[in-house]
């Protein structure tokens, strides 16, 4: 009996000898309460849209003896996101230790139906599925999914659409990063002059950087309080948590477009960037003074309205010091507050916004450079660099997320000789993406305690439409699931392969482009 191919690969699967039940229009779904119920309709909408299949919800409780019974049963020695699944003949059994393992039990079931609906001697609307057990349940508690939208933006309904993607991996955490040098895509009530003069720049590089010319297209947009709410709600109902981000006090320059005295050099005009990597050749960092500190309370408390998430990303990310060196206001400040450099002056501004973050019982989360200068007490280190700076960050007592760029960065292209789409340089295969591990090795338990999860980033300086996102990411992603979820010692790369070429029957199913890696 062939196995199952599931991604992520289960922790525990035990086939059965009986018949399959078969799924078909008119199957019930008996839900146990009101949050079973929602895991039931979601997978009665995902039945109809891709199956044409029409099923019934009805609530019942735990006797029920024939259809698909869904049931939250908290049990205390389950890890958050744990779940059951018995196939029999006559009955599908889904049991989540709490409504977000349900959920994930229910995309496990989506796994086991056929791909296309099953023609082999039976109509077109049933479809076996196998009979089984199976026990499982998270490794890390992050597992996380980025999107750069101010590079490249993208519609509200396609952030929903990315949002599914996450929920059908069991990935639990959106990261959205929300402004950067060449734009700001946040509505602001407090500085209308955000969205007025930050959110367009003139156009954009063509080719690699350096580029071979500019266009003159102006391109932007921002996402209004209620689009952002809204994608909010949307990540909710599938159990995922969005993470916004701020990035200051580097990666600044569309906020100095509409505030030049926030800039060490207020005499010059800035704009958007429509080029990519400025660090060093253009000054985009900001200026400490008691109106920038004052913008960012506003900023930040403006997010935080917004987005519920216990935690809030402030970026801290590739701040060229040579603007503060430079700058007479900024060597004042590094004296007068008793600062050693400019790394510590860096710090104050992470320190400052950290503590907007923790005032309102938020948690901080900054990229690893946060580390110089001395990271504030509690904030989560997200590494970009590479593992060792991760190790760093646990020993010093930082719980940390790994999403280093050699194997989590999916604007590196995962083909050899790449054809398709414009990339960064550098190769990161699939096979590279699977064999990475969030836990270095030889590593304590009180380190490799501090180790959250990981995350896979998606920046799009080069990545301008809906179709080349999903190229980079798929079928990437599905090796980034395994990695984050599944137990080490189960993992297995030849089967994961093999896995891949089912799961591209599934991604034409759900109608999206990915990069065909073993054609």
């Amino acid at each position: 009996m062939r196995k199952p191919q599931i991604i992520p690969e289960p922790v525990s699967l035990s086939l059965s000898e009986e018949a399959p039940f078969i799924l078909k229009s008119g199957t019930v779904l008996h839900a146990s309460d009101k949050e079973a119920e929602s895991a039931a309709r979601y997978f009665k909408d995902y039945l109809a849209k891709y199956y044409g299949l029409s099923v019934q919800i009805v609530a019942a409780n735990a006797t029920v003896n024939d259809g698909i019974l869904l049931i939250i049963a908290p049990q205390q020695s389950q890890p958050e996101g744990a779940y059951r699944i018995k196939v029999q003949p006559d009955q599908i059994l889904l049991e989540g230790a709490n409504p977000q393992g349900l959920f994930y039990a229910v995309q496990t079931l989506i796994q086991l139906i056929p791909v296309r609906p099953y023609t082999g001697g039976q109509t077109h609307s049933q479809l076996p599925i196998p009979a089984l057990i199976i026990d499982d349940y998270p490794r890390f508690a992050y597992r996380g999914l980025h999107l750069d939208v101010v590079r490249h933006i993208f519609p509200v309904e396609y952030i929903k659409r990315y949002i599914d993607y996450i929920a059908l991996h069991k990935m639990n955490y959106f990261h959205w990063h929300l402004t950067d040098d060449q734009g700001w895509r946040m509505e602001s009530k407090k500085h209308p002059a955000l969205n007025l003069h930050c959110a367009y720049r003139d156009g954009s590089i063509i080719g690699i950087f350096p580029g071979t010319g500019m266009d003159s297209t102006r391109y932007g947009g921002y996402y209004t309080i209620e689009e952002m709410k809204e994608v909010v709600s949307y990540a909710a109902e599938r159990h995922i948590t969005v993470i916004p981000e701020i990035d200051i006090p580097g990666h600044s320059m569309a906020i100095l477009a509409a505030y030049p005295q926030f800039s060490t050099t207020p005499d010059i005009p800035k704009k958007p960037a429509t080029t990519w990597g400025i660090y060093n050749r253009q000054n985009n960092v900001l200026i400490p003074s008691e109106e920038v500190f004052a913008f960012l309370k506003d900023v930040f408390e403006e997010l935080m309205e917004i987005f519920p998430s216990p935690y809030i990303h402030l970026g801290g990310d590739e701040c060229a010091k040579k603007w503060w060196k430079e700058s007479s206001v900024s060597q004042e400040f590094i004296k007068t507050h008793g600062l050693k450099d400019e790394n510590e002056l860096q710090a104050y501004f992470v320190h400052f916004v950290s503590g907007v973050i923790s005032d309102k019982g938020r948690t901080a989360i900054g990229w690893n450079e946060i580390m110089q200068g001395g990271a504030p007490q509690g904030a989560i280190i997200m590494i970009w660099q590479d593992t060792k700076a991760g190790i760093e960050a646990a020993k010093s007592g930082h719980q940390t997320i790994m999403t280093p760029l050699d194997y989590c960065y999916m604007n590196i292209s995962q083909l050899k000789e790449e054809k398709t789409v414009l990339a960064h340089e550098g190769y990161t295969p699939i096979e590279a993406v699977y064999k990475f591990d969030p836990v270095p090795e030889n590593i304590s338990v009180e380190v490799e305690a501090k180790v959250m999860g990981g995350q896979i980033c998606m920046w799009t300086e080069y990545y301008s439409s809906t179709e080349h996102i999903e190229y980079a990411v798929f079928p990437r992603l599905g090796a980034a699931a395994e990695v984050f979820w599944t137990p080490k010692a189960k993992r297995d790369l030849p089967f994961f392969l093999e896995k891949i070429e089912r799961q591209k029957e599934r991604y034409k199913l759900w109608g999206i482009n990915y990069c065909d890696v073993r054609e």
